[in-house]
Protein backbone atom coordinates (compact mmCIF):
# COMPACT_ATOMS: atom_id res chain seq x y z
CA UNK A 1 0.00 0.00 0.00
CA UNK A 2 1.78 3.19 -1.14
CA UNK A 3 1.07 5.90 1.97
CA UNK A 4 0.05 9.59 0.45
CA UNK A 5 3.06 12.30 1.50
CA UNK A 6 1.45 14.55 4.19
CA UNK A 7 0.58 18.18 2.60
CA UNK A 8 2.58 20.42 3.82
CA UNK A 9 0.90 23.75 4.82
CA UNK A 10 1.77 27.31 3.38
CA UNK A 11 3.73 29.74 6.32
CA UNK A 12 1.37 31.75 8.26
CA UNK A 13 0.72 34.74 6.38
CA UNK A 14 -2.60 36.06 7.28
CA UNK A 15 -4.23 39.14 5.64
CA UNK A 16 -4.04 42.30 7.67
CA UNK A 17 -7.78 43.16 9.21
CA UNK A 18 -8.36 46.14 11.13
CA UNK A 19 -10.67 44.54 13.74
CA UNK A 20 -12.86 46.91 15.27
CA UNK A 21 -15.31 44.43 16.75
CA UNK A 22 -16.17 43.80 19.88
CA UNK A 23 -12.96 41.91 20.26
CA UNK A 24 -10.25 40.06 19.94
CA UNK A 25 -8.81 43.40 19.09
CA UNK A 26 -5.41 44.44 17.16
CA UNK A 27 -2.33 43.47 19.97
CA UNK A 28 0.36 46.35 20.81
CA UNK A 29 3.52 46.01 18.91
CA UNK A 30 5.49 45.83 21.98
CA UNK A 31 3.30 42.73 23.00
CA UNK A 32 4.33 40.58 19.87
CA UNK A 33 7.51 41.15 20.36
CA UNK A 34 7.50 40.43 23.60
CA UNK A 35 5.74 37.61 22.67
CA UNK A 36 9.05 36.40 21.09
CA UNK A 37 11.62 36.47 24.00
CA UNK A 38 13.17 33.62 24.68
CA UNK A 39 11.53 30.81 27.46
CA UNK A 40 12.84 30.12 30.29
CA UNK A 41 12.25 27.46 33.09
CA UNK A 42 8.99 28.05 35.15
CA UNK A 43 11.46 28.03 38.75
CA UNK A 44 13.81 30.37 36.75
CA UNK A 45 14.62 32.93 39.50
CA UNK A 46 14.44 35.66 36.81
CA UNK A 47 11.24 33.95 35.65
CA UNK A 48 9.53 33.88 39.06
CA UNK A 49 10.72 37.67 38.91
CA UNK A 50 8.84 38.41 35.92
CA UNK A 51 5.16 36.46 37.51
CA UNK A 52 5.92 39.03 40.73
CA UNK A 53 6.08 41.99 38.32
CA UNK A 54 2.99 40.87 36.38
CA UNK A 55 1.37 40.65 39.96
CA UNK A 56 2.16 44.09 40.55
CA UNK A 57 1.40 45.78 37.27
CA UNK A 58 -2.14 44.34 37.16
CA UNK A 59 -2.63 45.70 40.76
CA UNK A 60 -2.21 48.88 39.25
CA UNK A 61 -4.19 48.22 36.34
CA UNK A 62 -7.15 47.15 39.29
CA UNK A 63 -6.43 50.14 41.30
CA UNK A 64 -6.52 47.53 44.24
CA UNK A 65 -3.76 46.30 47.48
CA UNK A 66 -4.63 43.04 47.05
CA UNK A 67 -1.72 40.79 47.25
CA UNK A 68 -3.72 37.73 45.31
CA UNK A 69 -3.34 39.86 41.52
CA UNK A 70 -1.94 37.16 39.44
CA UNK A 71 -2.96 35.05 36.33
CA UNK A 72 -5.03 32.07 35.17
CA UNK A 73 -3.82 30.41 32.20
CA UNK A 74 -6.40 30.31 29.89
CA UNK A 75 -8.67 32.73 28.18
CA UNK A 76 -10.95 35.14 29.75
CA UNK A 77 -13.78 32.50 30.08
CA UNK A 78 -11.23 30.34 32.11
CA UNK A 79 -10.17 32.97 34.72
CA UNK A 80 -14.44 32.96 35.48
CA UNK A 81 -14.15 30.08 35.99
CA UNK A 82 -11.92 29.58 38.11
CA UNK A 83 -12.97 32.35 40.27
CA UNK A 84 -16.68 30.80 40.57
CA UNK A 85 -15.20 27.02 40.78
CA UNK A 86 -13.37 27.71 44.01
CA UNK A 87 -15.64 30.20 45.27
CA UNK A 88 -19.03 28.09 45.06
CA UNK A 89 -19.71 24.52 46.66
CA UNK A 90 -22.44 22.15 45.41
CA UNK A 91 -25.86 24.01 46.99
CA UNK A 92 -24.58 27.41 47.51
CA UNK A 93 -26.79 30.25 46.42
CA UNK A 94 -25.41 32.35 43.20
CA UNK A 95 -27.85 34.97 42.09
CA UNK A 96 -26.95 36.76 38.97
CA UNK A 97 -28.44 40.04 37.55
CA UNK A 98 -28.63 39.42 33.57
CA UNK A 99 -28.61 42.27 31.19
CA UNK A 100 -26.83 40.32 28.22
CA UNK A 101 -25.32 37.41 27.40
CA UNK A 102 -22.87 37.10 29.40
CA UNK A 103 -25.00 37.09 32.68
CA UNK A 104 -26.29 33.65 30.96
CA UNK A 105 -22.71 32.53 30.63
CA UNK A 106 -22.21 32.96 34.57
CA UNK A 107 -25.46 31.34 35.32
CA UNK A 108 -24.23 28.35 33.37
CA UNK A 109 -21.03 28.05 34.60
CA UNK A 110 -23.18 28.49 38.29
CA UNK A 111 -25.44 25.65 37.56
CA UNK A 112 -22.27 23.17 36.45
CA UNK A 113 -20.32 23.62 39.46
CA UNK A 114 -23.97 22.31 41.30
CA UNK A 115 -25.00 25.92 42.92
CA UNK A 116 -28.16 27.06 43.37
CA UNK A 117 -28.17 29.80 40.62
CA UNK A 118 -31.29 32.82 41.26
CA UNK A 119 -31.46 35.50 38.22
CA UNK A 120 -32.96 38.53 38.14
CA UNK A 121 -33.46 40.17 34.69
CA UNK A 122 -34.06 43.46 33.25
CA UNK A 123 -34.49 44.57 29.43
CA UNK A 124 -31.53 44.27 27.00
CA UNK A 125 -30.19 47.69 26.50
CA UNK A 126 -30.25 48.96 29.75
CA UNK A 127 -28.96 47.75 33.71
CA UNK A 128 -29.51 47.30 37.01
CA UNK A 129 -30.37 49.80 39.74
CA UNK A 130 -28.49 49.71 42.90
CA UNK A 131 -31.83 49.23 44.82
CA UNK A 132 -33.30 46.20 42.07
CA UNK A 133 -30.24 44.50 42.86
CA UNK A 134 -30.67 44.79 46.51
CA UNK A 135 -34.21 43.83 46.39
CA UNK A 136 -32.96 40.53 44.57
CA UNK A 137 -30.62 40.03 47.44
CA UNK A 138 -32.93 40.23 50.22
CA UNK A 139 -35.18 37.82 48.17
CA UNK A 140 -32.22 34.90 47.35
CA UNK A 141 -29.64 35.20 50.42
CA UNK A 142 -26.80 33.94 48.14
CA UNK A 143 -23.09 33.66 49.19
CA UNK A 144 -22.06 35.05 45.96
CA UNK A 145 -23.37 38.06 43.78
CA UNK A 146 -22.14 36.87 40.15
CA UNK A 147 -22.34 40.40 37.35
CA UNK A 148 -20.76 41.57 34.54
CA UNK A 149 -19.57 45.04 34.08
CA UNK A 150 -19.31 45.57 30.30
CA UNK A 151 -21.89 42.55 28.56
CA UNK A 152 -20.64 43.62 24.90
CA UNK A 153 -23.70 41.74 23.91
CA UNK A 154 -25.46 44.30 24.49
CA UNK A 155 -22.89 47.12 24.74
CA UNK A 156 -24.07 48.65 28.12
CA UNK A 157 -22.04 49.09 31.16
CA UNK A 158 -23.23 47.97 34.66
CA UNK A 159 -22.48 51.43 37.63
CA UNK A 160 -20.73 49.06 39.99
CA UNK A 161 -19.80 51.62 42.55
CA UNK A 162 -22.97 51.21 45.56
CA UNK A 163 -22.87 47.42 44.40
CA UNK A 164 -19.81 46.32 46.50
CA UNK A 165 -21.21 48.27 49.64
CA UNK A 166 -24.47 46.54 49.24
CA UNK A 167 -23.00 42.96 49.06
CA UNK A 168 -20.57 44.09 52.29
CA UNK A 169 -23.99 45.32 54.25
CA UNK A 170 -25.61 41.65 53.52
CA UNK A 171 -22.56 39.37 54.00
CA UNK A 172 -22.62 38.43 50.52
CA UNK A 173 -19.44 38.28 47.80
CA UNK A 174 -18.96 40.09 45.28
CA UNK A 175 -17.60 38.68 41.77
CA UNK A 176 -17.35 40.93 38.72
CA UNK A 177 -16.41 39.67 35.15
CA UNK A 178 -14.66 42.92 33.28
CA UNK A 179 -13.01 40.95 30.77
CA UNK A 180 -14.64 43.66 28.34
CA UNK A 181 -14.33 46.59 30.04
CA UNK A 182 -11.03 46.82 32.00
CA UNK A 183 -8.69 49.40 31.51
CA UNK A 184 -11.08 51.04 28.90
CA UNK A 185 -13.87 52.21 31.52
CA UNK A 186 -13.12 53.05 35.38
CA UNK A 187 -13.13 49.89 37.80
CA UNK A 188 -12.23 50.57 41.07
CA UNK A 189 -11.44 47.35 43.12
CA UNK A 190 -10.96 48.47 46.43
CA UNK A 191 -12.76 51.70 46.30
CA UNK A 192 -16.04 49.73 45.10
CA UNK A 193 -15.27 46.97 47.59
CA UNK A 194 -14.95 44.43 44.96
CA UNK A 195 -14.08 41.03 46.42
CA UNK A 196 -13.01 39.22 43.20
CA UNK A 197 -12.56 39.97 39.07
CA UNK A 198 -11.52 38.38 36.63
CA UNK A 199 -11.18 39.67 32.76
CA UNK A 200 -8.73 38.61 29.69
CA UNK A 201 -6.28 40.65 27.30
CA UNK A 202 -8.16 40.79 24.49
CA UNK A 203 -10.24 43.74 24.69
CA UNK A 204 -8.80 47.06 26.26
CA UNK A 205 -5.87 45.44 27.13
CA UNK A 206 -4.98 45.06 23.31
CA UNK A 207 -3.11 41.90 23.87
CA UNK A 208 -3.83 38.04 22.51
CA UNK A 209 -6.77 35.75 24.26
CA UNK A 210 -5.29 32.85 26.05
CA UNK A 211 -4.57 33.96 29.82
CA UNK A 212 -6.81 35.79 32.28
CA UNK A 213 -5.89 38.46 35.21
CA UNK A 214 -7.70 38.20 38.46
CA UNK A 215 -7.61 39.47 41.87
CA UNK A 216 -9.43 38.67 44.85
CA UNK A 217 -8.94 39.84 48.70
CA UNK A 218 -8.75 38.34 52.06
CA UNK A 219 -12.43 37.62 51.86
CA UNK A 220 -12.01 35.22 49.18
CA UNK A 221 -8.44 34.10 49.98
CA UNK A 222 -10.42 32.60 53.43
CA UNK A 223 -12.60 30.95 51.30
CA UNK A 224 -10.15 29.02 49.09
CA UNK A 225 -8.37 28.40 51.72
CA UNK A 226 -11.12 26.73 53.98
CA UNK A 227 -11.60 24.31 50.59
CA UNK A 228 -7.41 23.83 50.27
CA UNK A 229 -6.59 19.92 49.10
CA UNK A 230 -2.86 19.14 48.05
CA UNK A 231 -3.10 17.01 45.56
CA UNK A 232 -1.09 13.65 46.75
CA UNK A 233 1.78 13.82 44.19
CA UNK A 234 2.72 17.15 45.57
CA UNK A 235 1.58 16.42 49.52
CA UNK A 236 4.20 16.57 52.30
CA UNK A 237 3.79 15.32 55.84
CA UNK A 238 3.77 19.01 57.05
CA UNK A 239 0.42 19.65 54.23
CA UNK A 240 -2.73 20.10 56.01
CA UNK A 241 -5.81 19.99 53.88
CA UNK A 242 -8.89 22.69 54.94
CA UNK A 243 -11.92 21.53 56.37
CA UNK A 244 -14.23 22.11 53.23
CA UNK A 245 -15.20 20.50 50.08
CA UNK A 246 -12.68 20.04 48.02
CA UNK A 247 -12.51 22.56 44.81
CA UNK A 248 -14.19 20.58 42.02
CA UNK A 249 -11.54 21.40 39.57
CA UNK A 250 -7.60 20.45 39.68
CA UNK A 251 -6.71 23.10 37.36
CA UNK A 252 -8.74 25.98 38.20
CA UNK A 253 -8.17 25.42 41.97
CA UNK A 254 -7.31 28.98 43.36
CA UNK A 255 -5.44 27.41 46.60
CA UNK A 256 -3.53 25.65 44.54
CA UNK A 257 -2.99 28.88 42.49
CA UNK A 258 -2.20 30.85 45.18
CA UNK A 259 0.87 28.51 46.20
CA UNK A 260 1.40 28.75 42.37
CA UNK A 261 1.79 31.80 42.46
CA UNK A 262 3.52 32.34 46.56
CA UNK A 263 7.14 31.86 47.37
CA UNK A 264 6.15 28.16 48.04
CA UNK A 265 6.29 28.08 44.05
CA UNK A 266 4.36 24.58 44.97
CA UNK A 267 4.18 22.87 41.57
CA UNK A 268 0.63 23.34 40.14
CA UNK A 269 0.93 23.54 36.29
CA UNK A 270 3.69 24.36 33.44
CA UNK A 271 3.36 28.72 33.48
CA UNK A 272 2.44 29.89 30.36
CA UNK A 273 5.66 31.63 29.24
CA UNK A 274 4.55 33.51 26.49
CA UNK A 275 1.29 34.71 27.36
CA UNK A 276 2.75 35.90 30.86
CA UNK A 277 5.15 37.90 28.79
CA UNK A 278 2.10 39.55 26.83
CA UNK A 279 0.12 40.19 29.92
CA UNK A 280 3.56 41.82 31.62
CA UNK A 281 3.98 44.40 28.87
CA UNK A 282 0.47 44.83 27.77
CA UNK A 283 -0.20 45.96 31.85
CA UNK A 284 3.30 48.39 31.09
CA UNK A 285 1.22 49.57 27.85
CA UNK A 286 -1.74 50.99 29.87
CA UNK A 287 0.59 51.89 32.60
CA UNK A 288 2.50 53.89 30.34
CA UNK A 289 -0.15 55.91 28.54
CA UNK A 290 -1.96 56.41 32.20
CA UNK A 291 -4.83 54.54 33.21
CA UNK A 292 -6.97 57.66 33.39
CA UNK A 293 -5.60 58.90 29.96
CA UNK A 294 -6.23 55.65 28.46
CA UNK A 295 -9.73 55.50 29.66
CA UNK A 296 -10.49 58.94 28.22
CA UNK A 297 -8.90 57.76 24.76
CA UNK A 298 -11.23 55.06 24.36
CA UNK A 299 -14.33 57.92 25.65
CA UNK A 300 -13.60 59.88 22.68
CA UNK A 301 -12.85 57.44 19.86
CA UNK A 302 -16.18 56.36 21.02
CA UNK A 303 -17.37 59.41 20.87
CA UNK A 304 -16.11 60.20 17.53
CA UNK A 305 -17.66 57.32 16.20
CA UNK A 306 -21.09 57.69 17.38
CA UNK A 307 -21.23 61.24 16.52
CA UNK A 308 -20.11 59.90 12.50
CA UNK A 309 -22.63 56.89 12.91
CA UNK A 310 -25.71 59.04 13.73
CA UNK A 311 -24.64 61.85 10.87
CA UNK A 312 -25.12 58.79 8.79
CA UNK A 313 -28.53 58.97 9.74
CA UNK A 314 -27.90 55.64 11.88
CA UNK A 315 -29.41 54.84 15.46
CA UNK A 316 -27.53 53.88 18.12
CA UNK A 317 -28.91 51.14 20.56
CA UNK A 318 -29.24 50.77 24.08
CA UNK A 319 -29.50 53.12 27.06
CA UNK A 320 -27.10 55.98 25.82
CA UNK A 321 -26.38 57.00 29.83
CA UNK A 322 -24.74 53.68 30.30
CA UNK A 323 -22.89 52.65 27.32
CA UNK A 324 -19.48 50.93 27.19
CA UNK A 325 -16.66 53.37 26.45
CA UNK A 326 -15.53 50.83 23.67
CA UNK A 327 -18.13 49.25 22.04
CA UNK A 328 -21.06 51.07 20.72
CA UNK A 329 -24.33 48.96 18.98
CA UNK A 330 -25.55 50.62 16.31
CA UNK A 331 -28.89 49.32 14.91
CA UNK A 332 -28.87 47.82 11.41
CA UNK A 333 -31.17 50.17 9.00
CA UNK A 334 -34.34 48.70 7.70
CA UNK A 335 -32.73 49.04 4.22
CA UNK A 336 -30.15 46.54 4.59
CA UNK A 337 -32.01 43.18 4.54
CA UNK A 338 -28.70 41.24 5.23
CA UNK A 339 -25.96 42.71 8.14
CA UNK A 340 -24.49 39.47 7.78
CA UNK A 341 -23.58 40.18 4.09
CA UNK A 342 -22.94 43.98 4.92
CA UNK A 343 -20.14 43.00 7.41
CA UNK A 344 -18.61 40.48 4.59
CA UNK A 345 -18.48 42.95 2.42
CA UNK A 346 -16.92 45.21 4.77
CA UNK A 347 -14.32 42.49 5.66
CA UNK A 348 -13.43 41.51 2.44
CA UNK A 349 -13.27 44.84 0.20
CA UNK A 350 -11.80 46.90 2.80
CA UNK A 351 -10.42 45.02 4.97
CA UNK A 352 -12.68 45.90 8.03
CA UNK A 353 -14.15 43.29 10.87
CA UNK A 354 -17.10 44.48 12.45
CA UNK A 355 -19.73 42.28 15.29
CA UNK A 356 -23.00 41.21 15.12
CA UNK A 357 -24.88 40.05 18.31
CA UNK A 358 -26.48 37.49 19.65
CA UNK A 359 -29.85 36.30 21.15
CA UNK A 360 -32.83 38.64 21.02
CA UNK A 361 -30.76 41.16 19.32
CA UNK A 362 -29.28 38.32 16.47
CA UNK A 363 -29.81 40.27 13.27
CA UNK A 364 -30.94 43.59 14.79
CA UNK A 365 -27.70 45.54 15.62
CA UNK A 366 -24.06 45.75 14.73
CA UNK A 367 -21.64 46.11 17.31
CA UNK A 368 -18.04 48.27 16.32
CA UNK A 369 -15.36 48.05 19.01
CA UNK A 370 -12.92 50.94 19.81
CA UNK A 371 -10.51 49.70 22.12
CA UNK A 372 -7.19 48.98 22.78
CA UNK A 373 -4.35 49.55 20.19
CA UNK A 374 -7.23 49.71 17.36
CA UNK A 375 -8.86 52.76 19.42
CA UNK A 376 -7.39 55.73 17.15
CA UNK A 377 -8.32 58.72 14.86
CA UNK A 378 -7.08 57.31 11.88
CA UNK A 379 -8.91 53.32 12.58
CA UNK A 380 -12.15 55.83 13.36
CA UNK A 381 -12.19 57.70 10.09
CA UNK A 382 -11.38 54.62 8.00
CA UNK A 383 -14.02 52.88 9.48
CA UNK A 384 -16.76 55.13 8.45
CA UNK A 385 -15.60 55.87 5.49
CA UNK A 386 -15.67 52.68 4.79
CA UNK A 387 -19.00 51.89 6.26
CA UNK A 388 -20.59 55.07 4.76
CA UNK A 389 -19.32 53.55 1.06
CA UNK A 390 -21.09 49.89 1.83
CA UNK A 391 -24.13 51.21 3.88
CA UNK A 392 -24.36 53.70 0.23
CA UNK A 393 -24.10 50.04 -1.68
CA UNK A 394 -27.06 48.23 0.02
CA UNK A 395 -29.65 50.82 -0.48
CA UNK A 396 -29.15 52.69 3.13
CA UNK A 397 -28.48 57.13 1.94
CA UNK A 398 -26.45 58.10 3.93
CA UNK A 399 -24.89 61.71 3.43
CA UNK A 400 -21.81 61.62 1.41
CA UNK A 401 -18.77 62.74 3.87
CA UNK A 402 -21.32 63.83 6.66
CA UNK A 403 -19.84 60.89 9.08
CA UNK A 404 -16.19 61.72 8.79
CA UNK A 405 -17.06 65.56 9.53
CA UNK A 406 -19.13 64.85 12.36
CA UNK A 407 -16.10 63.00 14.37
CA UNK A 408 -13.17 65.60 13.00
CA UNK A 409 -16.00 68.06 15.26
CA UNK A 410 -15.61 65.41 18.05
CA UNK A 411 -11.97 65.44 17.69
CA UNK A 412 -11.19 68.86 17.15
CA UNK A 413 -13.23 69.42 20.55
Amino acid sequence: MTRKTPEIFAELEPEPRLLMGPGPVDVYPRVLRAMSVALQGQFDPQFTGYMNETMALYRQVYRTDNHWTMLVDATARGGIEACLVSLLEPGDKMLVPVFGRFGHLLMEIGRRIGAEVARVDTEWGRVFEPSEIEAAIKTHRPKVLAICQGDTSTTMLQPLAEIGALCRKHDVLLYVDCTASLAGNPFETDAWMIDIASSGLQKCLSGPPGTAPITFNERCAAVFEHRRHVEQGLRTDTMRDGNGAIIRSNYFDMAMLMDYWSPKRLNHHTEAATMLYAARECARQVLAEGLDAGIARHAKMSAALRAGLQAMGLSLYGDPAHRMANVTGVVIPKAVTDGDKLRGELLNDFGIEIGTSFGPLAGKIWRIGTMGYAARKANVLRCLVSLEAVLRRHGHAAPPGAAVAAAMDVFAS
